[in-house]
């Protein structure tokens, strides 16, 4: 369910930013970056995410708290337009990161670009420990002792009333 959330919300991103990027760049200056979309928005603990830039026609660089350093190359057939891939760091913690560009010596700073959410650990099913431990083994024990104790009552009980 919550990835059906995290889907949803980066659905809604890319859908807003999309609309916002036209008017972003309309009449700027067009070498100078005036548009950072990271893609996806929401995303884990080392996954990829690909940045894109407008007004960068010579590429760059990008950096941020939640990825090391990362070139930013010019995109073919499209004008003034540059894109990187980040892999977000495995000791990140949750929560919204800035992206800073830095093109033909010209910086420019997207603030809460984009949120890093907690890793899940697959195939370890949560627990931190294998096997029971000795206090699983006496509650259990307890347990089908005080059963078995209990069913031979109640059925010694039924015999008897059975003679009467």
């Amino acid at each position: 369910m919550r990835n059906t959330r995290a889907l949803a919300a980066a659905g809604a991103a890319v859908a807003v930013l999309g609309l916002a990027a036209p008017t972003a760049t309309a009449g700027g200056d067009h070498n100078q970056p005036s548009n950072i979309v990271a893609l996806p928005s929401v995303i884990a603990r080392g996954g990829q995410m690909t940045v894109t830039v407008d007004g960068c026609p010579q590429g760059g660089t990008m950096t941020s708290d939640a990825f090391r350093t990362t070139h930013l190359t010019p995109v073919r057939g499209a004008n003034e337009t540059s894109r990187g891939t980040a892999t977000i760091r495995e000791d990140a913690r949750p929560g919204s990161y800035d992206i800073t560009v830095n093109c033909s010596g010209r910086r420019l700073t997207r603030p809460a670009a984009f949120t890093v959410i907690g890793g899940v650990r697959g195939g370890v099913g949560g627990s931190s420990s294998s096997g029971a431990t000795p206090t699983d083994i006496a509650i259990g024990g307890g347990l089908v002792a005080a059963a078995a104790a209990g069913g031979g009552l109640f059925w010694l009980r039924r015999r008897a009333e059975r003679r009467i």
